[in-house]
């Protein structure tokens, strides 16, 4: 396993702000690119997971400006199987808050023949996200830049080219793009100043503009402005999507009358490496042809690993499991309705319609 002394080393670097520099002297230079590649592959040739990692969580996420969290590998493992079922054949993939790509990798290795359209705003992660991509020979479209505020300042094409990819600075990209599946970890309840000046924006129109506060619905909107028909959404996200008021409620609303709400999963807490809340997965479908809900609940189903819980193979088979079925499983999951959910005021909870209370024997 790659270690960050042996990334600071094969890069020539001592302290963790000079990455990005590094990075960026050698990306674009396909020689210098292919020679520090082979350094890499020397130490590590496993490519089934992000080598940046620790790095990227210890020294260069912004928590507190960004609401940075790097995504747990069993997280990034479920929502490929969970997207197995829907979308296993299809090719275009967008995330429109990458990161450094750990998402990307897991459904890049688990079909190679996907396109990957991809947006962050992070300065300190965009290096690293070329590298990971190049490496791994993936074929990428990047928009560096503001997703609340649909602005972009660099745009990338990234294509295989034999065992790597090449990497080419482009003028622009085509705002319309379509894709079969969105998978996403946004920065939660990040605010959003200037909404107000998106009032006729495309992608909130329909469904009424976020509050400011809490930007979590703009960037699911945003996404679903580029499925495609039939397409599918896997959102991670804090439970407050799931009940909040006000204008976060009418675009659940509005979502939840449009049948596009498939399934709310809920998650252990602890998941994540700087977070211990637990998180949710809305995914979300377009065309679909039942008007049922799947709600699971798998919050108290985990592995300890010291500080942190993690989904078993077992655990994340279990969820795809619950949400493939016809059936409800005690304790664990529930299959609802429209008028279920309308009568719940459109809250959906998970505790309102998945009950895990257990009754303790009373000691005399």
């Amino acid at each position: 396993m790659i270690t960050t002394n042996d990334i600071n080393s094969i890069l020539g670097i001592k302290e963790a702000f000079q990455l990005h520099g590094a990075l960026k002297s050698v990306l674009f230079d396909k020689s210098k690119r292919e020679e520090i590649f082979n350094k890499f592959l020397e130490i590590e040739n496993d490519l089934s997971y992000d080598w940046f990692t620790n790095y990227f969580q210890e020294e260069q996420a912004n928590r507190k400006g960004m609401m940075q969290d790097y995504t747990p590998d069993c997280i990034c493992k479920l929502l490929c199987e969970l997207n197995k079922t829907n979308n296993s054949d299809r090719e275009i993939v967008f995330d429109c808050c990458c990161g450094i790509g750990g998402l990307t990798i897991s459904m890049g290795q688990s079909n190679k023949n996907r396109t990957f359209y991809l947006e962050e705003l992070s300065d300190n992660s965009m290096m690293m996200l070329l590298f990971n991509l190049s490496i791994r020979g993936m074929n990428a479209y990047v928009r560096h830049g503001d997703v609340l505020i649909n602005k972009f300042k660099a745009y990338y094409k990234i294509q295989n080219d034999g065992k790597f990819s090449n990497i080419e600075i482009i003028d622009s990209m085509d705002d319309d793009f379509k894709v079969d599946t969105v998978i996403s970890n946004p920065p939660y309840s990040l605010k959003f100043d200037d909404v107000e000046s998106f009032k006729s924006d495309k992608r909130f129109i329909d469904f009424g503009i976020p509050p400011k506060a809490k930007a979590d619905y703009a960037f699911i909107l945003h996404a679903l402005s580029h499925l495609k028909e039939n397409g599918s959404m896997y959102f991670i996200l804090p439970h407050g999507v799931l009940f909040r008021g006000g204008k976060e409620e009418q675009i659940r609303r509005k979502l939840i009358e449009s049948n596009l709400l498939d399934a709310v999963i809920g998650l252990p807490e602890k998941l994540f490496l700087n977070t211990t809340i637990p998180v949710c997965i809305l995914v979300l479908k377009k065309n679909r042809d039942k008007k049922s809900v799947v709600f699971i609940d798998a919050s108290k189903e985990f592995v300890n690993k010291g500080k942190q819980n993690e989904l078993s193979k077992e655990h994340i088979d279990k969820i795809v499991s619950s949400y493939n079925s016809d059936n409800d499983f005690l304790k664990y999951s529930h299959i609802t309705n429209y008028d279920e959910i309308k009568n719940n005021d459109f809250n959906l909870n998970i505790p309102r319609y998945v009950d895990t209370f257990e009754e303790h024997e009373l000691l005399i």
